[in-house]
């Protein structure tokens, strides 16, 4: 779906939200959940803690719809606003158990369709999949405050305009963030390169 009718559903959504919490609740969760559940997996790479953060984040944004006057709720952004929820949610998590390795979502299935593709040269095949996992424990080991926006940019695919909307954060902090965590990556697989050739 275009980006501009996503935006105009999401409105209308919005809108319905704003007239009737019950009665359109789960029509924002059919909407939003597989979106969710994906970007949360990625941030906590445990299917069960991602299916309990979104779950978490969906009960959140019910009882604040509930409680918000009805101008209020007509007039939020819905994806960032859930987006902005979740990443709460798991944040409140981490908080208190030991973070698991960052995913970029690749399953087995994907890594067996890549060494199927390499044809005759398999060991090649194995070596992509351990870069995989290498950029993956990479990610994982960022700091937050370049991580998520990276995430959010490269591996979800949001916009800035929309991201800086789910950090509260300015647009031009974001990019930055979103670079440097890029050039921290850079510097760590060119080390582990040459450690590599050595």
């Amino acid at each position: 779906m275009p980006k501009n009718q996503q935006a105009e559903r999401d409105r209308d959504l919005s809108r319905a939200l704003s007239g009737n919490v019950d009665g359109n609740f789960e029509k924002l969760i059919r909407v939003f959940q597989d979106r969710l559940y994906s970007f949360s997996l990625r941030l906590a790479n445990n299917r069960a803690d991602a299916e309990e953060i979104v779950q978490e984040g969906f009960v959140r944004a019910f009882r604040a719809l509930k409680a918000y006057p009805s101008q209020r709720v007509e007039g939020i952004d819905l994806k960032p606003w859930l987006y902005r929820i979740v990443l709460n949610v798991f944040r409140t998590r981490i908080r208190k158990a030991q973070p698991r390795p960052f995913s970029c979502g690749v399953k087995p299935t994907l890594a067996k369709t890549e060494e199927a593709a390499a044809g005759p040269n398999p060991e090649e095949a194995a070596e992509r999949v351990e870069i995989r996992k290498q950029l993956e424990q990479m990610v994982a080991s960022l700091p937050e405050r370049y991580r998520v926006p990276l995430v959010l940019r490269y591996v979800e695919n949001i916009a800035y305009s929309e991201i800086k909307d789910i950090l509260k954060q300015p647009e031009g902090t974001v990019k930055s963030n979103v670079h440097r965590g890029v050039q921290i990556l850079r510097e760590n697989f060119s080390k582990m390169n040459r450690r590599g050739k050595q």
